[in-house]
């Protein structure tokens, strides 16, 4: 793989950040920011057995 100890942390995260913010087609033009906040905000249910 790519070693990525050649580049400093803060400029890391801001490739991090400009991936995680850019709107995607694929998920009907959101961020995959606002995909992980759906998710997270709608967790799935499991069904009961009762």
């Amino acid at each position: 793989g790519t070693d990525l100890s050649v580049y400093p942390a803060d400029y890391l995260d801001y490739v991090a950040l400009q991936l995680n913010t850019r709107p995607r087609k694929r998920h009907g033009f959101k961020t995959p920011a606002q995909i992980l906040d759906e998710i997270l905000s709608n967790p799935p249910t499991v069904a009961s057995t009762a």
